[in-house]
């Protein structure tokens, strides 16, 4: 493997950020910084129970309920409030990259992909989950 000038190594690709959310432009601690996981998780759970309550109330003997409940509840709130449930109960909401209004398409296409699992679990080196990568989101504090 050969050096350059400046003794990195030309296959190395990016350099390491400092926070998750730096090469994003975003800051590193409150307003608009990178949720943590702690947090996305916990707001995953509220938004897990909301929706159980619903399918445990309304819709038992249905076996596809419970995720049509929580893709409307996660893509109706996201497009119209910023974020689900839990993400709006722990400060958080969903945006574009550059910080704007996630639209219409990306929360239908991010929530698929956490519906997925796996894209959810595999994050980036800004603690977006490949659902946020593909689907051009952030995930930030308010």
């Amino acid at each position: 493997m050969t050096k350059s000038a400046d003794g990195s190594s030309p296959n190395r690709g990016a350099a390491p950020s400092e926070w998750p959310g730096e090469r994003l432009g975003l800051r590193r601690e409150g307003h608009g910084s990178v949720a943590r996981p702690g947090r996305r998780i916990a707001a995953l759970l509220i938004d897990f129970a909301f929706c159980y309550v619903i399918y445990f109330a309304f819709f038992f003997q249905n076996p596809w309920a419970s995720s049509i409940i929580f893709f409307v509840e996660q893509v109706v709130l996201m497009v119209t409030l910023g974020g689900g449930l839990g993400h709006l109960l722990l400060g958080m909401r969903v945006v574009r990259i550059n910080g704007g209004y996630a639209g219409w398409w990306r929360p239908i296409v991010r929530t698929v992909l956490l519906m997925l699992v796996v894209p959810a679990v595999i994050w980036d080196s800004d603690q977006r989950g490949l659902h946020d990568v593909f689907s051009g989101t952030v995930l930030v504090r308010r």
